[in-house]
């Protein structure tokens, strides 16, 4: 039954006709009253029976017409023909599944503060609703992994009696708990690709992970984790060696290895161990990537993680974790898809610069176009790579071509506002793209605004600022319908994972000069690993790991790098 019409017309009454002859006789008319009057009997009582089923009725729809309605509303795609985000305060009817939604599929654990963390209850208002679902048995393990993080976190009875382990220099017996320490290591792209690499390590092998705060990481991110922070306390016994600990010190496992003090075979262990998997690793700290390796590591109680690579597509390499893996992510160009989005929840402060760019700048446009653009030859900007990203967006067809002749365009019925979104730490492409289309008409009648939120010249990884910037422009980039990336950058590694998007890579120049093709289509989301070992544990010797399964492959902007795809994606 239709309900909107209940407000069309009354439900239990209709207009009844008010015409009679006039030629009729009086005595007819005499009869016809007495027939009348005994008509009017019978509908009296008719009525009257009747009137306590209208009253029930009316009742029962006045209970539940507002609850009916709504039902009908949830039926309904709540982004269907949205441009504008529909922000906290707006006075509109949202759907009884919105919770759900809210915790993007599950993803999320309910329970938290949402005004100490306005992001993480607030992504779904800015982001079109993720075609990639999670698995039941990834939430499964979700969950899981924060009751443990609850039993073991910071400042529990199993974490004070793991760290007096750590305190004597030896491993006694086993504990209840095992921990890996993420080191805040390297530019903030690395960084969050990395700590995604270091918690899907903690999630195979049921270790606690515990996040060095470094200067700046509680000012970008909310605690992901309810109840327990992911945090290392600040009293942490060797915290003072984070900087100084590499791959040459004592306490790392290749070094180890290398000088014979440590074996699979050895019964002694030390509380901690150092893993130094940062782009100059040796062959022996590569070891990690070993099962025979990761038997020994199991024992350890604190591993001490220090990396600049997104080291998942090794991880797939690896018989011991390929079937826990393959349950995680049956999807497997998903997983930082996933991770990312669990994990990395902007801080209020961020948020803010999120929101506020995106409310006046991006939220009216029929569909939003994100160039991201990083240079490794120097700040520039270069004539060179202007034309390569006019050749890339206009040869894909990602914006409409301008009319050069600067003839008046007719004006088109059904213009779309198409809104890119231009990252660079420079503003001189940005500017190439602005002028184009300021100075010249589209062919389509589109209408073209080109932004840039910052141009800070150089990277600052040391300046808190600086680092706000840069993710709120990572994740505004992750809301873009349409991504264009430049080859090897992390910055936009992050953005396409994020926003599940195959991003279009500029390529690396050679020579300073426009590649040909100028870009190309990503086969997957995933980022790529950029140093991965070429080793067969089993075989002991070199190989191509880029040939060992279907789902990992040689990346589009590295030739030697690595990166998970699925099947039906290979090229």
């Amino acid at each position: 039954m239709d309900l909107s019409l209940l407000r069309r017309r009354p439900l239990f009454c209709s207009k009844s006709s008010s015409s009679s002859s006039s030629s009729s006789s009086r005595s007819s008319s005499r009869s016809l009253g007495f027939d009348t009057m005994r008509l009017s009997t019978k509908s009296l009582a008719s009525f009257l029976m009747a009137l306590p089923v209208v009253v029930m009725l009316t009742i029962i729809l006045r209970h539940h017409r507002s609850d009916r309605f709504t039902g009908f509303a949830d039926a309904r795609p709540f982004y269907a023909n949205v441009t504008t985000p529909l922000l906290p305060g707006d006075d509109v009817a949202k759907p009884t599944d919105m919770a759900k939604d809210k915790l993007l599929g599950g993803l999320l654990a309910a329970g938290f503060d949402e005004h100490s963390c306005l992001s993480q209850y607030e992504s779904n208002l800015y982001r079109k609703t993720s075609p990639y679902k999670p698995s039941p048995y990834l939430l499964s393990k979700l969950r899981n992994y924060e009751d443990l993080h609850k039993r073991c976190g910071p400042n529990t009875q199993s974490y004070n009696k793991t760290v007096e382990q750590l305190k004597s220099g030896r491993s006694v017996g086993s504990t209840d708990c095992k921990y890996v320490v993420w080191v805040c290591y390297s530019g903030l792209g690395n960084r969050i690709l990395t700590l995604a690499s270091v918690f899907l390590y903690a999630l195979l092998t049921e270790r606690v992970l515990l996040v060095d705060r470094g200067k700046d990481m509680a000012d970008l991110f909310c605690e992901p984790f309810p109840e327990k922070s992911w945090f290392l306390p600040l009293n942490f016994p060797i915290t003072d060696k984070f900087k100084s600990i590499g791959q040459k010190s004592p306490e790392s496992y290749g070094n180890m290895l290398k000088n014979n003090i440590i074996k699979p075979s050895t019964e002694s262990l030390p509380s901690y161990i150092y893993l130094h998997l940062a782009h100059d690793y040796d062959d022996y700290d590569k070891l990690f990537f070993c099962d025979d390796d990761q038997a020994l590591l199991k024992k350890v109680p604190w591993l001490i993680v220090k990396t600049d690579n997104y080291f998942i597509p090794s991880l797939f390499l690896m018989p011991s974790f390929e079937h826990e893996l393959s349950m995680l992510f049956p999807q497997k160009e998903t997983i930082f898809h996933h991770l990312g989005r669990y994990l990395f929840h902007p801080s209020n402060h961020v948020w803010g610069l999120i929101t506020r760019y995106y409310n006046a700048y991006l939220a009216k446009a029929d569909e939003r176009i994100g160039i991201q653009v990083r240079i490794f030859d120097g700040p520039g900007p270069y004539q060179y790579v202007k034309n390569q990203i006019s050749a890339c967006i206009l040869g894909e067809k990602l914006l409409p071509e301008v009319d050069i002749r600067g003839s008046i365009a007719t004006p088109s019925e059904n213009p779309k506002v198409k809104a890119v979104l231009v990252t660079s730490l420079v503003a001189g492409y940005f500017e190439n793209l602005r002028n184009m289309y300021w100075e010249h008409p589209t062919v389509t009648g589109d209408i073209i605004g080109v932004h840039q939120p910052s141009h800070e010249e150089q990277q600052q990884t040391e300046n808190p600022l600086h680092n706000m910037k840069a993710w709120a422009e990572m994740y505004l980039l992750s809301l873009t319908d349409v991504l264009v990336t430049s080859a090897w950058s992390t910055f936009g590694y992050v953005a396409q994972g994020l926003g599940g998007l195959k991003p279009w890579i500029l390529y690396k120049s050679e020579n300073q000069t426009t590649p040909n093709p100028p870009c190309q289509r990503a086969m997957s989301m995933e980022p790529c690993f950029h140093a991965p070992p070429f080793y067969d544990c089993k075989a002991k010797k070199g190989i191509d790991t880029g040939r060992v399964v279907p789902h990992v492959r040689h990346c589009e902007d590295i030739s030697w790098g690595l990166k998970v795809v699925d099947s039906h994606d290979m090229l």
